[in-house]
C-alpha cells in the first residue's frame, strides 16, 4: 500500500520517547507529521528541532489542536495517561483513524503482563472514543532508543484491527518508519503483543540485551489476503 503524503499524522504524546521516535522516522520518510503535548511550548520546540534535522515542515501544538488538523492520529502515551488523553482528542478524532501503541505497563512491576479489565490497552481504547473512532494497534514491541537512531531495526510491527484496510494503513506506516508491518488480526489479539513488552523487558534484564524484539520467522508470503 502506498501512502498519500499529503495527509498528515499527528503524533499525540510526540516529546515522548516513542512518539518523538516514530515522527522523526516518519518526517525523514518524507510524510507530512504534527507534534502534539500537553505542553505547546515543549511541542514547538520538539517539532522545531525535527525541522531542523530532517528539513521537512513540521506542525506543532495542543494534543486536541493537531487531532483537529490531522488526517490519522497517533497516540503514544504511558498507560497512565491513556484514558485521559483519549477523551482529550475524541471529538476531534470522530471519524478518524487512531494508531494507538499503548502498553499497559505498571511501575514498579512491569516485567509481570497486568492487562486491564477490558482485555487489553487497545480495547479499552476504542471504548473510550467511541464508535466514531477506528482504533488500529500497533508499535508495542520495539525500543524507542533504537527507533530514535538511524540503524536498521531487527523488529517486526503486529498490527491488529477489526477493519483490514485501516490495518493496512498502519502496516505502511510501519514500512515508511522502517520496520516490517505484519497484519495480526483483530483488535482484541493486541492483547497479545501488549503482554508480550513485559516479557521483553524481563529478558532485557535476563539477558543483558539492548532492546529485545519479536521476529517472525518462515517465509511469509507478503502478497497474501490478510
Amino acid at each position: 500500500m502506498v501512502i498519500d503524503k499529503t495527509r498528515t499524522i499527528a503524533v499525540i504524546g510526540g516529546t515522548g520517547k516513542l512518539g518523538a521516535a516514530l515522527a522523526r522516522r516518519w518526517a525523514k520518510a518524507g510524510l507530512r507529521v504534527a507534534v502534539g503535548s500537553r505542553d505547546a511550548d515543549k511541542a514547538r520546540e520538539a517539532a522545531a528541532a525535527l525541522a531542523a534535522e530532517t528539513g521537512a515542515a513540521v506542525d506543532s501544538g495542543l494534543n486536541a489542536e493537531v487531532a483537529a488538523r490531522a488526517d490519522l492520529i497517533v497516540v503514544s502515551v504511558p498507560f497512565a495517561s491513556q484514558v485521559a488523553t483519549l477523551a482529550e482528542i475524541r471529538a476531534a478524532a470522530a471519524g478518524k483513524l487512531v494508531v494507538d501503541t499503548t502498553v499497559p505497563l505498571m511501575p514498579p512491576k512491569v516485567m509481570r503482563v497486568q492487562l486491564p479489565p477490558e482485555g487489553c490497552a487497545a480495547v479499552r481504547a476504542q471504548q473510550t472514543l467511541g464508535e466514531a473512532v477506528r482504533v488500529v494497534s500497533a508499535f508495542h514491541n520495539v525500543a524507542a532508543h533504537k527507533l530514535a537512531t538511524d540503524e536498521d531495526i531487527a523488529c517486526d510491527v503486529l498490527v491488529f484491527g477489526d477493519d483490514k484496510a485501516d490495518r493496512a494503513q498502519v502496516v505502511a506506516l510501519a514500512d515508511a518508519a522502517g520496520l516490517r508491518g505484519l497484519h495480526g488480526g483483530a483488535l482484541v489479539n493486541s492483547a497479545a503483543a501488549e503482554a508480550m513488552t513485559s516479557v521483553l523487558i524481563f529478558l532485557n534484564k535476563t539477558y543483558r540485551v539492548d532492546g529485545a524484539g519479536l521476529c517472525i520467522t518462515g517465509a511469509l508470503d507478503m502478497n497474501a489476503d490478510a
